[in-house]
């Protein structure tokens, strides 16, 4: 076999283009693994993160190979020129996808090995980077796992602790549930176990230098971690196997927030921040990865909602086409390819915030906000029937994400899109107050939970894209048309991604026990509509 494909598909080290960082807090602590014996755990925390950076960072690779394909067109987050076979992720998306989980777990596995070297007291000393470690980690298994299904994990990454034996390092599928379980049973533990660590000094300047997420600071991870707790939560929450704990488990960190913080406000957006332009972290690829191809073009639908109902963060998130004359037109689905294509050059429809967003180089990584976490929360407690604490959770929600993407626009250094609408307390209120948006004015839960779905998809859009297609498949409640592929068996959008050619020809042993679910209508576990 190719030893260049077994490194790719089984999980090894991804260490190219990192030895050119030029950030200087980074440059001379990322870890060469053949020189492992020179290494620390910290030093490893920080590799690892950066190993996984273009999944976090708006990227050229992230955007472009990836979510213009997938994620943004299945939300409608953008406008496109429909054509054959579109609603199947091509195969550079998933191998690429796939292919960088796996080498970020690889050095997750490094970071493990390294730490389990260490006497019993160097690991009580070095405890909190692998907490951290996993937390992050566990953040992207998510996501992977809500894109696939069932995975190799347990096994998964193990060729260097391995000794390089090929033969033992092909890894075998774990139920997706199965690892919803692991990732919720070790984040309980890590909330409570961040409190009481003891750390000695040392440890507390070196976390602080090699943390790119939080820069050290405990409470911002508290907050991550219970965050995403209430995140895995509620993505599980509607299935049989998980309602009765998640119920139990939000309940219990939305109502003891002393001993469950979470980020409830923009400063605690867990997010990775540019504090310097022109280095290995920067996001000056953004503007190709989103723009290239039209692909930032606005949806009609979710610009149409914005526009009717004077949405305050309108002219933060859009701009009108050159040639619109001020107007905002968004690209309908359901016209006719050639109609499109003749819309797209009359340079009139509206397209994603240059200013706010693709051209912003300090566009931060976004992991967590508060918009979306009061939405978990005005979804529990709507279930739960405690409608005015969901309302204010709902409005609170609301009113972040507004202030989030002034935020987004204050930190930009361009100005091509000219100055936005301001929002003003009237103009909040009067957004909160349409038919199409008040909680009042809705008269059933399932109207309330279509709004917070509605909430969802404009707060995530194109800026958290993935998160924005796991929502809408887990809801159900945001009602978009889709243009009807005859052309191929999946017509419409898909329920899962394939697993990558390379399985089949690297894992084949493993891959054929999950041959039977690998078909794009076969829903993740959690996705019961």
């Amino acid at each position: 076999m190719n030893m260049n494909f077994k490194k790719i598909f089984i999980y090894t080290l991804l260490i190219s283009g990192l030895a050119s960082c030029t950030i200087d807090d980074f440059a001379d602590d990322y870890s060469d693994p053949s020189k492992l014996a020179n290494t620390t755990v910290g030093k490893q925390f920080t590799g690892m993160i950066m190993s996984n950076r273009q999944s976090v960072l708006p990227s050229y690779w992230d955007y472009f190979v990836i979510k213009r394909i997938t994620s943004n067109r299945f939300t409608q987050s953008v406008g496109w020129v429909n054509i054959e076979n579109q609603y199947v992720p091509g195969s550079a998306a998933v191998n690429d996808r796939w292919n960088s989980y796996y080498n970020f777990m690889a050095q997750y596995r490094e970071l493990q090995k390294v730490y389990d070297g260490l006497t019993d007291v160097k690991k009580q000393e070095n405890r909190v980077f692998m907490i951290a470690a996993a937390t992050y980690f566990y953040d992207h298994t998510q996501q992977v796992v809500d894109l696939h299904g069932d995975i190799p994990w347990t096994e998964a990454g193990m060729l260097s602790t391995n000794g390089g034996d090929y033969s033992k390092s092909y890894a075998g599928y774990d139920k997706a549930s199965d690892i919803y379980t692991k990732m919720l049973d070790d984040l309980a533990g890590f909330a409570t176990e961040i409190g009481s660590l003891q750390i000695n000094a040392a440890t507390v300047v070196e976390f602080k230098t090699q943390d790119l997420i939080n820069n050290g600071n405990i409470d911002m991870w508290k907050k991550y971690i219970n965050s995403l707790r209430l995140k895995m939560l509620t993505r599980v929450s509607g299935t049989s196997e998980f309602s009765a704990r998640a119920k139990s488990e939000i309940a219990s960190i939305l109502s003891n927030p002393s001993q469950f913080p979470i980020v409830a406000d923009n400063a605690s957006n867990i997010m990775w921040d540019i504090y310097s332009l022109g280095t290995v972290i920067g996001t000056n690829d953004f503007r190709s990865g989103l723009e290239d191809w039209n692909g930032n073009i606005a949806g009609k639908a979710i610009l149409d909602h914005m526009v009717v109902n004077e949405d305050p963060r309108l002219t933060y998130v859009f701009q009108t086409g050159i040639k619109a004359n001020g107007a905002y037109i968004g690209l309908d689905p359901l016209m006719n390819p050639t109609v499109q294509n003749e819309l797209v050059l009359t340079q009139t429809l509206s397209v994603y915030n240059f200013s706010t967003i693709s051209r912003n180089q300090y566009f931060p990584g976004i992991l967590i906000t508060a918009p979306e976490v009061h939405l978990m929360a005005a979804e529990f407690y709507l279930k739960e029937g405690q409608d005015a604490t969901a309302k204010m959770h709902f409005e609170e929600a609301v009113k972040k994400s507004i202030g989030f993407y002034q935020y987004l626009r204050s930190i930009s250094n361009n100005a091509e899109a000219g100055a936005p609408v301001v929002p003003t307390e009237q103009s909040i209120s009067s957004y909160l107050s349409m038919d199409e948006i008040s909680w009042s004015a809705a008269s059933s839960k399932d109207e309330k939970l279509s709004l917070i779905a509605d909430q969802k998809w404009l707060h995530f859009n194109v800026i958290q894209s993935n998160e924005n297609w796991h929502e809408l498949r887990r809801l159900g409640k945001v009602d978009l048309d889709f243009w009807t592929d005859n052309s191929n068996q999946q017509k419409t959008p898909p329920s899962r991604w394939m697993y990558p050619g390379s399985e089949q020809t690297y894992n084949m042993e493993n891959y054929v026990k999950v041959q039977p679910q690998d078909k794009l209508t076969n829903s993740i576990f959690w996705d019961i509509n």
